[in-house]
């Protein structure tokens, strides 16, 4: 049996401010992304009005995007903000570029 390969992200999203952060994991990042800013997504994301794609990373894998996300949720705020800011340094949104 072949099996089919297929992409999995882990992302983190912010608000305008980028005061709150959210981390998630998604096997359709524009799909996923699109969800929290048209406000489907309940929740934390929701109520902190977070939508703004700052930092994603792509596995082959989806048991390795879960451990990831979970290593991420697991870090301080501190290692999130260097995190993005090394693929990231004006928090840009990068929703139109996916």
């Amino acid at each position: 049996m072949v099996r089919e390969e297929r992409e999995y992200y882990i992302y983190i999203l912010a608000n305008s401010t980028n005061v709150a952060v959210y981390t998630g994991v998604t096997n359709d990042l524009k799909r996923r992304v699109w969800e929290h800013k048209e406000k489907f997504v309940m929740g934390f994301a929701e109520k902190y009005d977070i939508d703004k794609l700052v930092y994603y990373e792509m596995f082959g894998d989806p048991e390795e995007a879960i451990l990831r996300e979970k290593q991420l949720k697991a870090g301080s705020r501190a290692k999130k903000n260097r995190l993005v800011e090394s693929m990231n340094p004006q928090w840009r949104d990068l929703y139109d570029e996916i």
